[in-house]
C-alpha cells in the first residue's frame, strides 16, 4: 500500500525547494541530512510530503510523550487512510527497581501501566509486521528492549471461518499468547467461553472484540462486536490473533532456556561463595529460582524482561531487540527536535547501566540483567541508513554528520522572524508592565519566561496585582489544569502566560506576539542559544512578534542567538520582497464547544440511555483512560470531549 497524502494545503514558502532537495539527497544515496527549519515553517507538513514520495515505513522520534503526540496526531491528519500510529513507554506511573547500600534500601520495581498507550504498542508492531505504509511516531523508549519480532509474529493464532479445529487446543494457544481467561468482565487481553462460543478481546483491539461461534469442532463463524451494545459489527472469515504481550518465547526452547539460566546461576552463587558474601548468594538463588517456578508454570514472571537475553538468544553484550528490529532494513527515519532528542538518546544507556550495577553486584539479579537495556548510542546509529534531523536549531553533531544541510527559513505565512531588543533588567517589571498594556490593548497576548517555578509564581502575583490578567505554568501544574490555562490564554481570560522551560517547543499560540526573556544573561540550559532561538520562536507565529531580553550584559549565548535570527530575518525579507508577499499572521480555531460538538454530546447521552450499570462502569473506566492520556499529550479538545462524556455517564448512573 502507498502512503496517501491528504491536504488542502500546496507546499509554500520555502517548503517546496526543501523537499526536493531532501528527496534527492536521498536519491543520491545520502545517509544523514538535516531540516533546518524556522518555528511555524511547516516542517512536519515538508516531512509529510516527503514520506509520501519516498513511501517507505517511516519512524519519527521525538524527546517527550507531548510532542511525539502531537506530531502522531498532525501525520494522522495527513494520512487518514495509512498506519499512523503512536508508541511510547506505557507506563503512568514507574519506580525502576533499584539497591541503595548506603542504607540497605531495595526498591522493588513498581509500575502502573496505560492500558490504552498499551494497545497502541501492539497496534504499531502488528501494523510494522501485517504492512508496509506505516508511519511510527515514537518516544526514545522505542530503543528499549521490546521482544523479538519473530517470535511475536510466530505465536499469532490464525482462524478462518468452516476450518475443523480442536477447540480446547485453541484455548490453550490463547493461553500461550498470554491471554487470560475471564468469563465475568471481558477486558483486553482476556478471552470469555460460553458454551460453544469464544470470544476473545485482542491485544490491539479498542472497543470491540472477536466472537466465534462454534458447532463442536466446526469454526461457522467469526464475528466483530461492539464491545459496549453487543452489536455485531462486522462478518469475517479469517482473523490473525496477536499475543498479548511482546516478550514471547517457544515452547520447545524453554527447557534449555531454564537450563541456561540454572547453568548462569550456579556460576554468579558460586562466585559470591568463593568471595565470602554468603547473603548474596543466598538472596540470588532464591529469588532467581523463583522466577524460574513461574517461567516453568506460566511462560512469564515479573521483571522477565531481565532474562530477555536468554529468550532472543542474544550473547553477552549483544544489542537488545528494540522496535527498529520490527521494521524493514531501507526504513527512513526522522529525528524531530534533533537537538534535544540526540542527547537524550545518547545518555540512555550509561543512566541504566549505573543503576544496575548495585542490583548485580548485591545479589538481586544476575549479570544477565545488563543485557535488558536501551540501545548504545552507536548501535542506535547502526539502523539510521536513511535518517533526517528536524530542528530550528541543529546542534554540531547534526551539522558534522549530515551530507545536506537544507535550510526552510520561510513560513508558508511569510511571517519574519521577531524583533529583539535587549533592555537592562533595572526596573524590568515596570517596563515589562507597559508592554503588556501595550500589547494587550491590540489584543495580543505575552509570554514570559523566568529560570525557576518560584520566580514565574512571584512574577504571576506582582504582576496580578498591577490588574494585569496573568497565569503561572510550569511542571508541577496539573496537566489536565495546564490544558485549560493555555485555552484560557488564546481565548483571553488571561493575556500574560509566565514560565520556566514549557514554554519552548511545540507550543502553539499564535495569538502570542510578544515573548519576554527575564535574566537573559544568566548562561546555562535555559538561557543558552539553542532554547534562546526556540524561545524567539514562539513570537513567529505573529507578524508583530518581538523579544525583549532583560540583561545587564550580553553574554556570548544571546550574542550567537541575536545573530542567528537576524540573518533568518534579512533573507525572509529578502524573499517577501522579491516575491511581493505581505506576511499574515497565522488563524487558528479555538475549537469552542460548537453546535455541532453539543448535537454529538446529546446523541452520547441518547446512546447511553439504555445501558446497565455494569456497562457504565466499563465505559467509565476507559473513558477516563482516554481522558487521562489525551490530558497527559495536551490534546485539549479531545480531552474535554471526554470529560463531558464522563459527565454524562454520572448522571446516567444517578438517574439508575
Amino acid at each position: 500500500m502507498d502512503f496517501q497524502l491528504v491536504s488542502k494545503f500546496k507546499p509554500a514558502g520555502d517548503q517546496e525547494q526543501a523537499i526536493k532537495k531532501l528527496y534527492q539527497g536521498l536519491k543520491n544515496g545520502h545517509q544523514a541530512q538535516t531540516l533546518l527549519g524556522v518555528t511555524g515553517s511547516g516542517k512536519t507538513f515538508t516531512a509529510a510530503n516527503l514520506i509520501a514520495q519516498v513511501n517507505k515505513p517511516t519512524l519519527v522520534i521525538s524527546h517527550n510523550k507531548t510532542l511525539a503526540a502531537q506530531l502522531a496526531s498532525e501525520f494522522q491528519d495527513f494520512f487518514p487512510h495509512n498506519a499512523v500510529h503512536y508508541f511510547v513507554s506505557y507506563y503512568d506511573y514507574y519506580q525502576p527497581e533499584a539497591y541503595l547500600p548506603a542504607s540497605d534500601t531495595y526498591i522493588e520495581k513498581e509500575t502502573q501501566i496505560n492500558e490504552e498507550i498499551d494497545r497502541l504498542r501492539h497496534v504499531s508492531t502488528q501494523s510494522l509486521l501485517t504492512r508496509s505504509d506505516v508511519l511510527i511516531v515514537a518516544s526514545v523508549s522505542c530503543i528499549y528492549n521490546l521482544g523479538s519480532p519473530t517470535e511475536y509474529q510466530n505465536y499469532k493464532l490464525e482462524l478462518k471461518v468452516n476450518n475443523i479445529y480442536n477447540r480446547p487446543q485453541i484455548l490453550k494457544q490463547l493461553n500461550d499468547l498470554q491471554y487470560q481467561r475471564n468469563d465475568l468482565n471481558l477486558v483486553r487481553g482476556t478471552y470469555a467461553v460460553r458454551g460453544e462460543i469464544v470470544e476473545i478481546f485482542a491485544s490491539g483491539q479498542e472497543d470491540q472484540f472477536y466472537r466465534l461461534v462454534f458447532f463442536g469442532d466446526h469454526l461457522e463463524m467469526i464475528e466483530l462486536v461492539d464491545l459496549l451494545n453487543k452489536k455485531v459489527q462486522e462478518k469475517l472469515t479469517e482473523i490473525e490473533i496477536y499475543p498479548a504481550k511482546h516478550f514471547m518465547t517457544n515452547k520447545e526452547d524453554l527447557l534449555e532456556i531454564i537450563k541456561e539460566i540454572r547453568r548462569d546461576l550456579k556460576k554468579e552463587v558460586a562466585a559470591f561463595e568463593k568471595q565470602g558474601n554468603l547473603v548474596e548468594a543466598q538472596r540470588l538463588d532464591t529469588r532467581v529460582r523463583h522466577d524460574l517456578e513461574m517461567i516453568s508454570e506460566t511462560g512469564y514472571c515479573n521483571g522477565i524482561e531481565n532474562y530477555s537475553r536468554y529468550f532472543s538468544k542474544r550473547k553477552i553484550g549483544d544489542p537488545p531487540i528494540s522496535l527498529l528490529e520490527y521494521f524493514p532494513d531501507d526504513f527512513l527515519v526522522f529525528i524531530d527536535e534533533s537537538h534535544m532528542t540526540i542527547p537524550q538518546i545518547r545518555g540512555m544507556y550509561a543512566g541504566d547501566r549505573a543503576r544496575k550495577e548495585n542490583l548485580v553486584r548485591f545479589g538481586f539479579r544476575l549479570s544477565a540483567a545488563f543485557d535488558n537495556r536501551p540501545l548504545k548510542f552507536a548501535e542506535f546509529s547502526k539502523y539510521l541508513k536513511k535518517v533526517i534531523y528536524v530542528s530550528a536549531t541543529p546542534a554540531d553533531y547534526e551539522f558534522e554528520n549530515s551530507q545536506d544541510v537544507v535550510e526552510q527559513l520561510i513560513r508558508p505565512t511569510f511571517i519574519l522572524d521577531p524583533k529583539i531588543e535587549i533592555r537592562s533588567s533595572a526596573g524590568q517589571l515596570d517596563d515589562l508592565s507597559q508592554e503588556i498594556v501595550k500589547t494587550v490593548a491590540k489584543k495580543q497576548r505575552v509570554l514570559a519566561t523566568v529560570l525557576t517555578k518560584r520566580l514565574a509564581e512571584d512574577l504571576a502575583e506582582l504582576l496580578q496585582e498591577r490588574g494585569i490578567k496573568v497565569q503561572y505554568l510550569h511542571s508541577e501544574v496539573k496537566t489536565l489544569d495546564r490544558i485549560q490555562i493555555l485555552q484560557d490564554l488564546r481565548s483571553g481570560k488571561y493575556d500574560v502566560l509566565v514560565g520556566v522551560n514549557l514554554l519552548r517547543e511545540g507550543l502553539d499560540l499564535p495569538e502570542v506576539s510578544l515573548v519576554a526573556i527575564l535574566d537573559a544573561d544568566k548562561e546555562g540550559f535555559l538561557r543558552s542559544k539553542s532554547a534562546f532561538i526556540q524561545l524567539m520562536g514562539r513570537a513567529a507565529r505573529h507578524q508583530d512578534g518581538r523579544v525583549i531580553m532583560y540583561a545587564d550584559k550580553t553574554t556570548g549565548s544571546m550574542s550567537e542567538a541575536i545573530k542567528e535570527t537576524t540573518r533568518r530575518r534579512k533573507a525572509q525579507e529578502k524573499y517577501n520582497q522579491e516575491h511581493k508577499v505581505s506576511p499574515l499572521s497565522i488563524q487558528k480555531d479555538l475549537k469552542e464547544k460548537s453546535l455541532k460538538e453539543l448535537d454529538r454530546q446529546k446523541t452520547f447521552a441518547e446512546q447511553i440511555k439504555d445501558f446497565d450499570q455494569k456497562t457504565l462502569k466499563l465505559l467509565e473506566k476507559e473513558l477516563n483512560q482516554k481522558m487521562n492520556l489525551a490530558a497527559e499529550n495536551w490534546q485539549f479538545e479531545q480531552a474535554i470531549l471526554y470529560r463531558d462524556q464522563l459527565a454524562e455517564i454520572s448522571k446516567q448512573k444517578n438517574r439508575d
